[in-house]
């Protein structure tokens, strides 16, 4: 068998096991790690790894204007500037990702925000193993349904989060998908 059968075949399978539901989360690689691809596409196979569905992925750039809408609840913290300095420094990568317990295991899989203390605590974690600092720390993940939600439709505002949930997900989560390498997205197989 080819590499592609077997992994279309590994994610059938473990698409078929799934009971619950699945769940949405924002992930974004930071401007950091996307300016060194080997880290970005590592960060792209760690997603893959743990077997989230990439139901939406672009690349996009920040002007500062939107990187201080995305952090206004932030404002006035001694580290927000920097933040919205960075965040705007470069090309990024966003994602929609699905899994059971998305945004609790994309946030494990991230490590804790601090990067020393990931190093510490979480090594194999991808800030633990590849973040820079506390805001050069590879990736964002949302903490909670609704900032998933709300950080979604700030990300992808095409993206009808109710319609995938009410009309999508009992696709994905009963499969087939397959992975488009060239989209680097989940999609549905029609049978």
């Amino acid at each position: 068998m080819n590499k592609r059968v077997v992994q279309f075949y590994m994610l059938t399978m473990t698409t078929l096991r799934w009971a619950r539901s699945l769940q949405l989360t924002l992930a974004v690689i930071k401007p950091d790690a996307v300016a060194h691809p080997i880290i970005s596409e590592a960060v792209h196979q760690k997603i893959l790894d743990n077997s989230f569905l990439i139901i939406r992925r672009k690349e996009l750039e920040w002007k500062a204007a939107d990187s201080q809408k995305f952090y206004c609840e932030h404002k006035g913290r001694f580290f927000y500037q920097r933040l919205v300095e960075f965040m705007s420094s470069g090309p990024m990568q966003a994602y929609i990702l699905a899994h059971e317990d998305a945004i609790h295991l994309w946030r494990n899989l991230m490590g804790p925000t601090k990067v020393f203390r990931a190093r510490i605590t979480a090594p194999d974690s991808v800030r633990g193993s590849l973040g820079l600092t506390d805001t050069r720390n590879t990736t964002h993940g949302s903490d909670s349904f609704e900032s998933a939600c709300r950080e979604i439709s700030f990300f992808f505002p095409e993206f009808n989060i109710s319609h995938w949930y009410q009309e999508q997900e009992p696709f994905y989560r009963a499969g087939p998908v397959s992975y488009d390498e060239e989209k680097l997205e989940h999609r549905l197989v029609k049978v």
